[in-house]
């Protein structure tokens, strides 16, 4: 025999009894109960409580809390739908808009023929056009007729003069 073991049967000898693991299962402490069926326990690993747990490499490392982990993760496919759905959702939104600005939408009166009006004394654009155009807005009657008689403001009406009054359909 060589002298490693005979070393080694010399320290196997000189163990403590106590040393020896016991080879008897332990029993688990019974709680006071109706039941003796083992109660469900629900499992959860340190990512959920933000513990200190092994990679796949065995090296202890700090994981973020449940609460700080991102809520929702896109795929490629969700990432371009995502896109497309804001493209066709904002664009319409600006078409929407730009032909409401341009009046498209919401066309003003249609004019077709003009009448020629002479101003009474005390008539204003807005009387002449509340009489023309009963059914048409009258500010836009009276842009209109400044526009067409080339009048700078709506007090440049002298009693006497000629308009020419646009006539809605």
């Amino acid at each position: 025999m060589s002298t490693a073991a005979l070393a080694a049967d010399a320290l196997v000898a000189r163990q403590a009894p106590e040393a020896v693991p016991d080879a008897r299962p332990r029993r688990r402490p019974r709680i006071a109960g109706t039941t003796t069926e083992r109660l469900p326990v629900r499992a959860c690993s340190g990512d959920d409580l933000g513990r200190r747990v092994a990679d796949g490499h065995g090296a202890r490392v700090r994981r973020q809390a449940a609460a700080e982990a991102p809520a929702l993760r896109l795929t490629r496919r969700g990432r371009m739908l995502l896109t497309a759905l804001s493209v066709i959702v904002f664009g319409s939104a600006i078409v929407v808009l730009g032909l409401r600005v341009t009046g498209v939408l919401e066309p003003g009166p249609n004019f077709t023929h003009t009448v020629p009006v002479q101003v009474a004394p005390g008539e204003t654009l807005w009387s002449i056009a509340q009489d023309t155009n009963p059914t048409q807005d009258p500010a836009i009657v009276v842009e209109r007729i400044a526009d067409l008689n080339k009048l700078a403001t709506p007090a440049d009406v002298i009693p006497g003069q000629t308009l020419q009054i646009p006539i809605a359909r």
